[in-house]
């Protein structure tokens, strides 16, 4: 049985008239709000993002690896060598409500040379929110790419890259939503940080669905 119940699926993917995509999908994890106070730490945040990996390994059947080093983050076909994306070290940001994990897109075939460097970014958002039952906490979680230049799309053309990569990311996206019902997070292979004290605080950093409606008006819908 689900420790979680998975509610309000969303999903919003745009892309620039230069041709950088955004894309956010979303789902509210209800659950007792025991649960929900014993994973809100940024251990658990830790842990969080190294189940994100996790899944995409294994969604993949392990044709997708993740390597680490201290300083990135390879997302390879099998092997070091084929890197399709390469990211820098992530940043944690988290107070009493909400969690951040974000790396930043540094290089990789997927993505165009416009794209490198670390200005696209791949991120986690957690919020704790109210739940409409008694005894229960909400956890609204959204998964962002922002401004990411894919490679397939100005080699190819941009209705390749929506009818191909845009749409395997979305389904792998929805899969690790559902995924996290169980509340069995992978275990954290850094464990940097101990104490929410330790993190930054992500102040008033607008949401990715706050970002999105925000670029709303001038982006181009794939």
């Amino acid at each position: 049985m689900d420790a979680a119940t998975i509610l309000n699926f969303g999903d919003e993917t745009t892309m620039d008239a230069n041709g950088a995509v955004r894309s956010v999908q979303a789902a509210d994890l209800v659950m007792p709000a025991e649960r929900a106070e014993a994973l809100w730490s940024p251990r658990q945040l830790e842990n969080l993002a190294r189940t994100y990996w996790r899944f995409l390994s294994r969604v993949t059947l392990g044709l997708i690896r993740v390597k680490y080093t201290d300083r990135e983050r390879f997302v390879c076909l099998l092997f070091r060598p084929f890197v399709l994306l390469s990211f820098q070290a992530p940043e944690y940001e988290m107070d009493a409500d909400r969690g951040i994990v974000r790396w930043r897109i540094e290089k990789g075939v997927l993505v165009s040379r416009q794209g490198r460097g670390g200005n696209g970014f791949l991120e986690i958002d957690v919020h704790r929110c109210e739940a409409d039952e008694p005894g229960k906490a909400r956890l609204h979680v959204e998964v962002e790419v922002a401004n990411f230049y894919p490679a397939i799309a100005s080699r190819i053309g941009r209705w390749v890259y929506t009818n191909t990569q845009s749409r395997i990311h979305v389904l792998v996206t929805h899969g690790f939503l559902r995924s996290l019902a169980k509340l069995k997070l992978a275990e954290s292979r850094v464990g940097r940080f101990a104490r929410v004290e330790d993190v930054p605080d992500p102040g008033l950093r607008p949401t990715p669905t706050d970002r999105s409606a925000r670029d709303r008006q001038t982006p181009t819908a794939v």
